[in-house]
């Protein structure tokens, strides 16, 4: 069962097909279970579903061929190169599908299957389960604070930031507006959550109520 269904005298078009099948199906589970932890575009998961059986035909067809393995590896490379980068969801879910498909290619459909909606199941369960959450980290926020090009920005929210915030920390300047404002964003601690509304009020009457955003704070490439 779990042995390659190719032979060393070559690939038979009855033992594509079965790998073509089975990897198309397998993407295709695999895709619909994921979809309902990772937040993206229908595109996305009709990508991922198909990922497996396109690694798997390189790799069917190259097998053995030096030189068509590196054409097919610079193309890739070129791909990467081109693409926005996505998520860590969306990244691990590509790299699990390529994976599934370098086993579905050598002919280790069981194998491909295995791969595919194990991961999917253990992504999954382990997205259920309420480990890797720290409280500490969800109380995070990314403060926002737009201000005029002549006001001196460095200590001028320093006593309302000690006031209702357990922490604080400077996260970059952004100049905005053709110059002639500044943004600059911070990662905060609320001591008390309620007290929100008040805090973004006295922010206001300094910063000459201007934009002032409070989300969620995340690690992403640009925080500006």
């Amino acid at each position: 069962m779990f042995d390659s269904i190719y032979t060393s005298i070559g690939v038979t078009p009855s033992q594509f097909f079965i790998m073509a099948a089975a990897s198309l199906i397998a993407g295709f589970v695999y895709a619909w279970i994921i979809s309902f932890r990772i937040r993206a575009k229908k595109r996305f998961f009709i990508v991922t579903a198909v990922v497996p059986f396109v690694v798997a035909a390189v790799i069917t067809f190259v097998s053995g061929n030096i030189g068509a393995g590196v054409a097919v590896g610079g193309a890739f490379s070129l791909i990467r190169f081109r693409s926005a980068p996505g998520s860590a969801d969306e990244i691990t879910s590509l790299l699990v599908a390529m994976g599934s498909g370098i086993a579905f290619g050598m002919g280790y459909v069981a194998y491909g299957v295995v791969i595919l909606l194990g991961m999917a199941m253990i992504y999954l369960v382990l997205s259920l389960l309420p480990i890797f959450e720290h409280k500490s980290m969800s109380e995070e926020r990314l403060l926002r604070i737009t201000i005029p090009e002549s006001l001196e920005y460095a200590g001028a929210f320093d006593d309302t930031f000690h006031h209702y915030l357990k922490s604080f920390e400077n996260a970059g300047v952004k100049t905005t507006g053709m110059g002639s404002m500044f943004r600059l964003s911070f990662k905060i601690v609320m001591k008390d959550p309620s007290e929100e509304k008040a805090f973004i009020d006295e922010l206001r009457t300094k910063n000459g109520n201007l934009e002032i955003a409070v989300t969620p704070y995340t690690e992403p490439q640009n925080q500006l």
